[in-house]
């Protein structure tokens, strides 16, 4: 009885540690873009606000702070081709005004630019992912498709619209 009951516990832990691995596996499939820990300790490569009257305000207005980890920012800064593995942060943020000044508000969404030539070919090489506020949903449902056409008028500089400043 008590060597069936080993069995049964060892049986179930056995089918629960699957279902964890698949269920891992698939999310991984499904999102090839992950979140970046840390990225506010990459170089900070630019910022910028975006005010009403601008032709991307309702989609993008705010404060924007762009992020480069270590492989991009060598490239963005030698004007060479990005490796695989560059990541570009989208920190985007609610813009408060007051006080004769703009200050951060709340982070409206988190975007990543990171290149892989090989999963993301469809989109430049690059892969595209979005998560909302402070949070791991993930925002981008069309598989990078929709950053993308956005992008795609920089294809002079990489799909890239960062330009180094000296």
């Amino acid at each position: 009885m008590k060597r069936s009951f080993t069995i049964v516990l060892f049986l179930c832990f056995t089918a629960a540690l699957f279902l964890d691995v698949a269920v891992a596996a698939a999310e991984q499939g499904k999102y090839k873009v992950r979140y970046q820990r840390g990225y506010r300790q990459w170089a900070h490569v630019k910022s910028m606000v975006i005010e009403e009257g601008h032709p991307l305000y309702d989609s993008f207005g705010g404060i924007h702070h762009i992020y480069a980890n270590k492989k991009a920012l060598k490239a963005l800064k030698s004007g060479t081709a990005y490796p695989k593995g560059s990541v570009f942060i989208f920190d985007h943020l609610q813009a408060v005004s007051g006080e004769n000044a703009i200050t951060e508000g709340e982070r409206k969404v988190l975007g990543i630019m990171q290149k892989d030539p090989e999963k993301f070919a469809g989109t430049g090489g690059w892969g595209f992912e979005a998560f909302k506020s402070d949070t791991r949903e993930r925002v981008v449902k069309d598989g990078g498709q929709s950053c993308f056409q956005c992008h795609e008028s920089q294809k002079g500089t990489e799909y890239v619209f960062t330009k180094h400043r000296k």
